[in-house]
């Protein structure tokens, strides 16, 4: 077995968190080979109880930036940068949702989100995991814009994906990883 070369760990482990972007859009094409990477997902017993919203249209990605900031203010957090936007520019927002009667749901939808970054990587777009999903859908706005997306089972708001060309200055160095991450029984 050649393990040297591997595109698909090469992937995994020259992923990074983007936190600053181009001013340049996603061709639509990038974006769906994206989402599909996280429809191949596990998930617990096969019930794919995840659910994308892949947001290119820039009002609505608007829009759940501002949610998310609200909800930043409000809990008197702030983005790691002390940026305004906490999408960091990002043109695209792929939101995963997961049932909220699935006992794995977190999990499942976690894994979407990994597919889906590790994805990005490979086709040479930057990504970052943005938390507050499960807050913007709990909130009055939130459930107002599913019932706009036609989802009306119940959903628990996962993670935002966000997407795009990282600017240069946004790719920093491989931080190395801890000693003890391992514990061998051999």
């Amino acid at each position: 077995m050649n393990i040297n070369n591997n595109k698909t760990i090469e992937d995994i482990i020259s992923r990074r968190s983007v936190k600053k972007y181009l001013d340049k859009q996603v061709p639509l094409l990038l974006v769906e080979e994206v989402v599909k990477a996280g429809t191949y997902a596990p998930s617990g017993m096969n019930k794919q109880s995840a659910k994308i919203i892949a947001v290119t249209n820039k009002e609505m990605r608007d829009r759940l930036s501002r949610i998310n900031l609200e909800i930043v203010i409000g809990n008197n957090l702030t983005t790691s940068s002390g940026h305004s936007d906490p999408f960091y520019g990002a043109p695209v927002v792929l939101v995963v949702l997961a049932k909220k009667d699935i006992g794995t749901r977190i999990y499942d939808g976690s894994l979407v989100m990994e597919n889906m970054m590790i994805a990005a990587n490979s086709l040479g777009l930057g990504s970052c995991w943005i938390h507050r999903a499960k807050e913007t859908f709990e909130s009055e706005e939130g459930k107002q814009i599913l019932a706009e997306l036609g989802i009306n089972e119940e959903y628990e708001g996962i993670g935002n994906c966000i997407l795009g060309y990282a600017a240069p200055e946004a790719l920093k160095p491989q931080a190395p990883r801890k000693e003890d991450y391992v514990v061998w029984v051999k």
